[in-house]
């Protein structure tokens, strides 16, 4: 577990530097560059866990791992990363990203919320899941046509010098981090099961604590990093990104093998995502104007573990 912790913090240290190098060399925001390279890297563990579901037939468990991971990511992670330092939410963020991953959300519970309308099982059908990669294919191209340095102006830490790094050694820290994180992310969570299965605890609790924000550590490590670099606009992209990235790119492919049957997923779990997604929006207009702050911070930390004792005791 501890080497694994390692691999993740040196992992998201080397990804967070070489991404703002990245940034800087070609005139992106930082907030892009974790909306997704980033963003579609720290997925990866998400992606794995998903198809390996799919192809051996446990597809309720495919769209469980995005769907606790995705409230992982939103009320957690941001949570935690607002405690570290306050994530200012710029402008088009608020009316162009946000609102893209809230549509992530609002796409995946229509998907599964029609046919319990109907009174048949929740399925995602391989026609949805096309569209879903239609959407993600979409978001990729919007992002990066609309990566302009005075769109969103890249975050520097007033008393660190920019570093002058070759393009090969950024991509060898970008490749090195990620595997770093995935790598890292496999073992933690591979022996914090043991672990805990050693301590006594159940499946269940296993399952909604350590599979949930196990698959999500990467994410977790590079914002917690970002923050504590000051870069929370790589922090919040990162999120906002792998939300989109879990639904469209990962549950898209995945049902475009193979129908997915939602099985135990409750239409409740799909409606919290959607109201997860739309809290980020809100928080952006109360307290602090365009900033999730500490107080806010907290609010998403106290509801994640509110959630977490509502399924333990469901």
């Amino acid at each position: 577990m501890l080497v694994g912790l390692a691999l993740l913090l040196v992992g998201a240290n080397y990804l967070t530097e070489g991404s703002s190098s990245i940034a800087k060399r070609f005139g992106i925001s930082e907030f892009v560059i974790g909306l997704t390279i980033v963003a579609i890297g720290t997925s990866a563990p998400e992606l794995v866990v998903s198809l390996i579901s799919t192809f051996n037939g446990n597809t309720d468990v495919a769209i469980g791992n995005v769907l606790g991971s995705n409230i992982f990511n939103t009320l957690m992670i941001l949570g935690v990363t607002a405690l570290i330092q306050p994530i200012r939410i710029e402008h088009n963020t608020l009316s162009r990203d946000i609102p893209f991953g809230l549509l992530a959300a609002v796409v995946l519970a229509i998907c599964g919320l029609d046919a319990w309308l109907n009174g048949d099982a929740g399925v995602i059908s391989r026609s949805e899941g096309l569209l879903m990669l239609c959407f993600w294919i979409v978001f990729m191209v919007y992002s990066f046509i609309t990566a302009k340095r005075d769109d969103a102006p890249t975050e520097t830490t007033p008393e660190t010098p920019t570093k002058q790094r070759s393009i090969w050694l950024e991509i060898i820290m970008i490749a090195g981090g990620l595997a770093g994180l995935i790598y890292g992310g496999d073992l933690f969570l591979e022996y914090a099961v043991i672990f805990a299965r050693d301590m006594g605890m159940s499946e269940a609790v296993i399952a909604v604590t350590l599979m949930a924000g196990g698959t999500s550590m990467p994410e977790l490590i590079t914002c917690v990093i970002a923050a504590v670099k000051k870069r929370g606009q790589l922090a919040l992209g990162n999120v906002i990104g792998s939300n989109i990235s879990n639904v469209f790119l990962i549950l898209g492919t995945c049902a475009s093998v193979s129908p997915l049957q939602l099985g135990n997923i409750l239409p409740i779990d799909l409606v919290i995502l959607s109201a997860a997604s739309l809290l980020v929006a809100i928080t952006a207009f109360t307290f602090r104007r365009n900033e999730l702050d500490r107080a806010e911070g907290v609010i998403f930390v106290l509801l994640y573990i509110a959630y977490v004792i509502y399924l333990l005791m469901r």
